[in-house]
């Protein structure tokens, strides 16, 4: 044995330790995965021996390495035999490798169990703590499951290194295995009045983390956490009571009134930022929660904007970012407090970070008013000309169309300034992607505001006028989509039809889509012109402008896409039909001229024809009636037809048949669109000699010798002659003759800005003295909204018949959230814990059991029909009052039915009682007059015995009356004092203890 040891250490000297690794890979850069190679080979060679400490050394190398990125799950026996040593120098390395490389899925952590439950149950504190460290890492269903007692005793060790990291390490246990929350809940609830702050801290922060999925049931916990809050220093622990408290106040509105001070001193007396925006936030949740009931918080509200206007200000961007991110949520119930800050929003336009810039934006699309949507929209705009970035240019100009857009433009005055606006963006932003959404918004505002769409039609006619004067593209190719659409369908309204009918004629390469919408609507303008050249007998006209249509159809014909050849050849034989019809009519117009030519002016029949009875008018029937906007998800809320199963295959194809369709595809190739992969002849070129490339050398200077475009570069050869004589002015100019005139739209939203400015100062000059302070009360309650027109925007939309609309859709459950299976009810007792102490049945007991349980069936139903009709009872009040039971808010639908019982019940049945006394003493009355009338002829013996019955009748029910009205005063006095016990004053709330909570009698 004494050799074998000398052996062991005399190996061990020649060993590389890690240090030694860590160095060879430094100086092994070149070749370094064939140095790890190596070194893995010895590694493996040093697990093979008996010496733990060996393994170990080999075990720390392999840890090193599995940070590198390599693979050791296939040393998973070594990593356990390493961690069960005695040794804590070498049981350490092993925790730390299992941690590292074992996940909760791995098949070895069976064999680990036993092994860390020895370790949790050491006297070693440093033994225990290893192994609830490293446990956190990798713990499984089976490992929470079989450790979760032995990790729940550890909560009362007297040590509280141990405490802590076991209260921790219970966190985990309830992910994988939520059902041990419930035993561990007392204990949890203990730990977070510790004496040590380092376990009260971690108590806290798993009870927090807890509270995320059901915070109703830490509820009873708001005393020691109000008294946490108010005792203790540290910002860390503050941080996460305030979260919790911002998840309780929605569950119980009252707490939110005695957070306000403590909150508002923290926010007054704290210098950490980090705890700034927490108590701002939970004010804003706690006031979001307390509106109803606690009207005057105005000054709170301005403490917590001027503190994010500091941190706003602050050169730090994260604290600039989460200063906007919290005015955010100030500006959904509070956008007075925040419109008075719009220039320092406007300010963080200017900064560099992108992540702040859209912050601004999204805060600016909730500070619009009637009044400055003009003056934001344009600081935007010019905002936008300077802009960098085409991601920020892109968000810039889609927050622009959201904000004039918002809740059916309710802002939008002047809907021709808003027109204007979106044309500029169009020319603002010709190559952005984002020319869907400016389309979008003008077909949307011409079909519902039926009063802009003269203008809008005009003005898209004059988009189309550019785009055809234009040898490049000026304006979004998205756009001319919506512009030849709506000239189309709203044609009666353009002023000059036949312009409009020329500059689409002219139409260039455009995506399908795009050329489709110009065919389509080129009929509907052509069938407009034809009407009034009709009207109007002008058959020249009408046989020039089918000339013109016909030729650039034809052109169309030729387009490679499938979709384009077949609606120009659909219009193209439309035309070619309604032409053979006008040529009839005119020959019949001039057949009844030649009839007619000697008979006098006054003697000849009219020839005028009506809209109704011309040939254009029968086309045109093919586009009438109005179109409205299609509901969203209209198309999911169609009914799929009964004995259709959309998922079901027509014909299920066999084998042969996909088999040579395979080859067919191949052979045929897509006859649908030309591809890009040119045959093998065409993309051979042979290359070329030398005297063809001189011959096209020359034949190019020869062609700009001639092309008076072309600069000439005489300049350049004096200069690389070395004479400096280059003037500007030996630069030919050229003139172009541009076969048609240019045309560019100006910027012409800014007139109506300042039409807007010049009324509101007539309106500010008109009032005078009492009646200004009159107006500034009117536009203070209305939120600075001016008195514009009201223009009328239509609501009418598309949706099948049977259907309804919907806000959202459900919203189901994230199943990846690891916090969901702590969705847990403490309240309610656990399947296993009500099985627990049945003993085992026989035959004869369980026939017995089943009789019982059908009785007591009948009774719960029977309870159930009796409690529908009887009002809930005061304990279920007091609990639904304070702790907020789902059940009881379930079965009390309506609040006012809920508050009269809880009056009766609670206050007193003194009313209820008189109501029915009198109903009583009204009852007797008309008894008493039904049998004065019936007995009035009989004589005086029965007449004292019908009063001496009355009498005792009567006496026996005040008796009666008595009793009950005393038993239920002795039962409503105590419910009284139960209730005061339990519910404080709002001068008694803040005490020693901090909050009331009710007691353990009503749990």
């Amino acid at each position: 044995m004494a050799l074998k040891k000398v052996k062991g250490n005399i190996e061990r000297m020649f060993d590389k330790n890690l240090t030694d690794l860590v160095r060879g890979i430094r100086n092994n850069k070149e070749n370094e995965v064939k140095y790890i190679s190596q070194c893995m080979e010895d590694i493996k060679q040093e697990l093979r021996q008996d010496n733990l400490a060996v393994k170990s050394n080999a075990i720390a190398k392999l840890t090193y390495l599995q940070m590198l990125g390599y693979d050791i799950s296939w040393a998973g026996f070594n990593i356990i035999e390493v961690m069960s040593s005695n040794k804590f120098t070498l049981k350490r390395i092993g925790y730390l490798a299992a941690s590292q490389s074992f996940h909760c899925d791995s098949e070895l952590l069976m064999l680990t169990t036993n092994m860390i439950r020895k370790e949790l149950n050491s006297q070693n504190q440093f033994d225990a703590g290893l192994a609830l460290t490293s446990l956190s890492c990798f713990i499984s269903t089976d490992l929470a499951r079989d450790l979760s007692q032995d990790i729940l005793t550890l909560l009362s060790s007297t040590k509280p290194y141990i405490r802590k990291k076991a209260v921790l390490m219970m966190y985990k246990v309830f992910l994988k295995y939520p059902e041990a929350l419930r035993p561990a809940f007392p204990k949890l609830k203990e730990k977070l009045e510790d004496p040590d702050p380092g376990v009260q801290s971690a108590a806290v922060n798993v009870v927090c983390e807890l509270a995320r999925k059901n915070p109703k049931n830490y509820l009873s916990l708001a005393p020691v956490f109000f008294k946490l809050m108010t005792t203790k220093t540290n910002n860390w622990m503050l941080i996460k009571i305030i979260k919790l408290f911002g998840a309780l106040t929605p569950l119980e509105p009252r707490l939110g009134k005695k957070l306000i001070e403590p909150l508002t001193n923290l926010i007054h007396s704290t210098s950490a930022m980090s705890l700034l925006y927490e108590c701002i936030n939970t004010v804003i949740a706690v006031l979001i929660s307390i509106s109803s009931g606690m009207p005057n918080h105005a000054a709170s509200i301005q403490l917590c904007v001027q503190k994010l206007r500091i941190l706003i200000e602050d050169s730090d961007q994260n604290l600039k970012y989460l200063g906007l991110l919290a005015m955010s949520k100030i500006l959904k119930t509070h956008p007075k407090s925040v419109q008075a800050h719009k220039d320092l929003i406007l300010q963080c336009l200017e900064d560099k970070d992108e992540s702040i810039r859209l912050r601004a934006l999204d805060l600016l699309y909730g500070m619009v008013s009637k009044k400055n949507l003009m003056e934001i929209v344009k600081k935007l705009m010019l905002h936008m000309e300077k802009a960098e970035g085409t991601l920020y240019r892109d968000e810039l100009l889609s927050k622009i169309i959201q904000i004039c857009a918002q809740n059916n433009y309710h802002f939008i005055t002047n809907f021709e300034w808003y027109v204007t606006v979106l044309v500029e963006l169009a020319q603002m932003e010709f190559g952005s992607k984002q020319g869907h959404i400016i389309a979008d918004q003008l077909i949307d505002v011409c079909v519902r505001v039926t009063a802009i769409r003269p203008f809008a039609v005009n003005e898209m006619s004059q988009v189309l006028d550019v785009y055809a004067s234009s040898t490049q593209f000026t304006i979004m190719q998205d756009v001319l989509y919506a512009s030849a659409w709506l000239c189309g369908e709203f044609v009666t309204e353009l002023q000059k039809p036949e312009s409009t009918l020329i500059s689409m004629l002219k139409y260039k390469n455009l995506p399908q889509k795009i050329e489709i919408v110009f065919l389509q609507n080129i009929l509907k303008l052509y069938a407009r012109c034809l009407m009034l050249y009709e009207i109007a007998e002008d058959y020249d006209k009408i046989d020039g402008m089918y000339e013109v249509t016909q030729k650039k159809l034809r052109n169309s014909l030729k387009s490679p896409e499938i979709e384009v050849q077949e609606r120009a050849s659909t219009t193209l034989m439309m035309l070619e039909i309604v032409q053979e019809e006008i040529m009839k009519r005119k020959e019949q117009k001039g057949n009844l001229i030649d009839e007619h030519e000697d008979e006098s002016d006054e003697t000849k029949p009219t020839t005028k024809i009506d809209e109704e009875h011309t040939v254009a008018a029968s086309l045109m029937v093919l586009f009438a009636g109005e179109l409205n906007p299609v509901a969203p998800k209209a198309q999911k809320k169609v009914p799929v037809p009964e004995g259709l199963d959309l998922d079901d295959l027509i014909e299920e194809p066999s084998l042969d048949e996909s088999s040579s369709s395979d080859s067919e595809y191949e052979q045929m190739g897509n006859l649908f669109y030309k591809s890009e992969q040119k045959p093998d002849r065409e993309r051979y070129q042979p290359e070329l000699t030398e005297e063809e490339r001189v011959k096209i050398r020359e034949a190019r200077k020869h062609e700009q010798a001639n092309n008076p475009h072309y600069l000439k570069g005489a300049a350049k050869r004096d200069n690389d002659n070395g004479s400096d004589n280059y003037q500007v002015e030996d630069i030919p100019i050229a003139e172009l003759a541009l076969p048609v005139q240019l045309k560019v739209l100006s910027k012409r939203s800014d007139k109506y800005l300042n039409l807007e400015s010049g009324k509101s100062k007539k309106k500010k000059s008109k009032s005078k003295g009492k009646e200004k302070r009159k107006e500034k009360k009117v536009e203070s309650s209305t939120d600075g909204e001016d008195d514009a027109p009201n223009v009328i925007v239509s609501q009418n939309i598309e949706i099948p018949e049977g259907a309804t609309l919907s806000d959202s859709e459900s919203s189901h459950d994230n199943m990846d959230d690891p916090h969901r299976a702590l969705n847990i009810d403490l309240d309610l007792p656990s399947f296993e814990e009500s099985l627990v102490g049945h003993p085992k049945l026989t035959d004869k007991d369980e026939k017995k059991k089943t009789k019982k349980h059908d009785k007591h069936d009948k009774k719960r139903i029977k309870d159930k029909k009796s409690a529908k009709k009887s009002p809930p009872q005061a304990e279920d009040l007091i609990i639904n009052d304070l702790l907020l039971v789902d059940e009881v808010e379930q079965n009390q639908q309506d609040d006012s039915s809920h508050v009269k019982v809880q009056d009766e019940i609670l206050v007193g049945d003194n009313e209820v009682q008189e109501k029915k006394k009198k109903k009583h003493s009204k009852k007797d009355k008309d008894e008493k007059e039904k049998r004065k009338h019936r007995h009035a002829g009989d004589g005086t013996a029965d007449a004292g015995k019908d009063k001496s019955k009355k009498k005792t009748k009567k006496s026996k029910r005040k008796e009666g009356d008595k009793e009950n009205t005393k038993s239920h005063s002795k039962n409503v006095g105590k419910l009284k004092m139960e209730f005061d016990t339990l519910v404080k004053t709002d001068d008694d709330y803040e005490e020693a203890h901090g909050i009331s909570t009710p007691s353990k009698e009503f749990r």
